[in-house]
């Protein structure tokens, strides 16, 4: 039973730490002046009966309350009894206050704590692990799923409330009367089994909707990405229909967790009511209970009684959400697993002199992707990687931007092993230009800058850095010049503008090694040609390694290094690879140029 109420406490405890012993502590303090506050109605019913005297004989083992007043010299009447019971409950109304107040903080904090480690663990997640992670079960969860676990937080914490004025009222009413409480106590125990069962199926049920969730959210990130093959090919309906499917799970999870909770709401109340009554003709037939006791209890009681159904209610609510609590835990766990590992202490400050890769291997899982790559890239001097797919020539750019740890051989920069650099500080210095360009949904400055402060040294290295990506001239014919926003991912650019603008962010980092992953192979031939261009002017001045499947872009580059079959066949200049390897002629004729 423990385990089943109690079993994400440790995860609570581990995000809100000892804030939520000061809620407990807080909620008790209300219980108590609550049930203080209750017990000063016996007096008034004694004196309802006789207008001179009041009894503490008649309160059970709660006869201190009043025996402490006398004790003081506190004159007992009807006046101070009223007088006292409204302190009891003006100041459970300020504690109340303060415990309300206080729990909204300590959620909120929660869960901006929550989103920004959620954030942070996806930042420190290792490439590799990432690269076959369902990506549309990472957005839902940080998405959709940590907003559930915002009402998670929240019904759990009315669930501790719950259980804190349980055990006040029940050690009260033990107090006033225990065999009565005693019985109210079965009773209360007997009607958990009725909600139990609604407990379990709502849990069923949340979980089939955290997993619907991640479906749905990957086939609606697919149905953007391939909107325009899709609706080219007249093959929207089919992919919307896969979407519809999952909508429709949602929906009839989500109804019948609405049918369960519909149903232990209207039950809390006449299971509550049912067994008072039975405790009470109970009671008086065969215990012989005096009355007053058993209404002072029965106070207790009913307040007891209500907080454990809505204790059920809540636990029922947490349920509803906890599907999402468990695919956020899924979540940590999965990228703590799969987090960056960087022992290296190094500060990376300035490209020196080269890269060295000696006998490096790497595979994914039984497949070999490399085998025994040696290759040497000095500094400021440019190198093409060229291969069929799946010859290795990506996957070795990846260990060498510190993407993957490799799992064989050396990788070395400037003579020091890429492992013992400070992994962050050495990618600082790399820019990156893939196929599909990278545009924020922002203005020229902001994009090629990276947000940076829009001051006259900023300004400057801007200017310098799209005139070398020859991006400028249409940057100053555009009406709010580097102000002006390039719409939602860059729809206002076409193809070769977005990448020489992706080309001019890489260029104002100042970075030592450039990396151009197949970035002309979505461009038509003019804009290759821009592009190229482009690649050509960098030369000498910066580390270059392209990757590429149109030879014609790479043919005055210093070395071109075929691989495939994850091996590395012969590094040289275009001229010279192509004589020495019949593979590399033939694909060169292949592209005719």
């Amino acid at each position: 039973m423990v385990n089943k109420y109690f079993k994400y406490f440790s995860f609570f405890y581990k995000n809100i730490g000892n804030r939520m012993f000061v809620s407990i502590i807080l909620n008790f303090f209300v219980g108590i002046l609550d049930g203080f506050g209750l017990v000063m109605f016996l007096p008034l019913l004694q004196y309802a009966e006789d207008t001179d005297m009041a009894s503490s004989t008649e309160m059970g083992d709660l006869n201190f309350l009043l025996e402490g007043f006398e004790l003081v010299g506190f004159e007992i009447n009807i006046y101070s009894v009223l007088g006292v019971l409204l302190v009891f409950f003006l100041l459970k109304g300020l504690v109340k206050y303060i415990e309300t107040y206080y729990r909204s903080i300590v959620q909120n904090e929660f869960i901006t704590d929550i989103r920004l480690k959620a954030v942070s663990h996806l930042s420190n997640f290792n490439y590799k692990t990432f690269s076959r992670t369902d990506q549309g079960w990472i957005i839902n969860t940080l998405s959709g799923e940590i907003v559930k676990v915002a009402a998670a937080s929240n019904s759990y914490f009315l669930m501790l409330q719950s259980v804190i004025m349980i055990i006040v009222y029940s050690f009260l009413a033990f107090l006033a009367n225990p065999q009565f409480s005693g019985l109210v106590i079965v009773g209360g125990i007997l009607s958990n089994f009725v909600f139990n069962y609604f407990n379990k199926k709502t849990l069923i049920a949340s979980r089939n909707i955290t997993r619907e969730g991640n479906a749905f959210q990957g086939y609606l990130t697919q149905k953007v990405s391939f909107f325009k093959y899709l609706k080219a090919t007249g093959t929207m309906g089919i992919f919307s229909e896969k979407i519809r499917e999952r909508l429709l799970n949602i929906n009839s999870n989500n109804i019948k967790i609405g049918h369960y909770f519909a149903v232990l709401n209207s039950l809390r109340e006449p299971l509550v009511m049912l067994v008072v009554v039975m405790v009470i003709l109970f009671s008086v037939g065969f215990l012989d209970l005096s009355m007053g006791l058993i209404v002072l209890s029965l106070l207790f009681f009913y307040r007891a009684l209500t907080f454990l159904m809505s204790f059920q209610t809540f636990y029922n609510s947490f349920l509803t959400s906890g599907g999402a609590l468990e695919n956020l835990h899924l979540y940590f766990d999965t990228l703590e697993m799969g987090k960056d590992v960087s022992d290296g202490g190094l500060v990376f400050s300035e490209f020196q002199s080269g890269i060295t890769v000696n006998s490096v291997s790497f595979s994914y899982g039984e497949k070999n992707v490399l085998k025994d790559i040696n290759i040497t890239i000095p500094k400021n001097t440019s190198i093409a990687f060229v291969g069929e797919s799946g010859s290795g020539k990506t996957t070795l750019t990846n260990l060498i931007c510190g993407l993957m740890p490799y799992e064989m051989g050396t990788i070395k920069i400037d003579g020091i092993e890429l492992s013992n650099f400070d992994i962050v500080s050495y990618q600082k210095r790399i820019g990156y230009i893939t196929q599909e360009p990278v545009i924020f949904s922002d203005t020229f400055f902001n994009n090629v800058t990276m947000w940076a402060e829009k001051n006259s040294e900023n300004l400057s290295k801007f200017w310098t850095a799209v005139q070398k990506s020859n991006i400028a001239s249409y940057i100053k014919e555009s009406d709010l010049r580097e102000d002006t926003d390039l719409g939602d991912n860059g729809v206002m650019l076409s193809g070769g503008q977005k990448q020489r603008v992706s080309i001019a962010r890489e260029l104002f980092k100042s970075v030592d090694i450039l990396i151009m992953d197949e970035a002309t192979s979505a461009l038509d031939s003019e804009t290759e040609k821009v592009i190229q261009e482009n690649i050509e002017s960098l030369k000498g001045e910066y580390t270059l390694i392209v990757i590429a499947h149109r030879l014609s872009t790479i043919k005055n580059l210093d070395q071109v290094a075929l691989f495939s079959g994850g091996r590395l066949l012969g590094v040289n200049n275009f001229e010279s690879l192509m004589e020495e390897s019949p593979k590399f002629s033939g694909m060169v004729q292949l592209q005719s140029f």
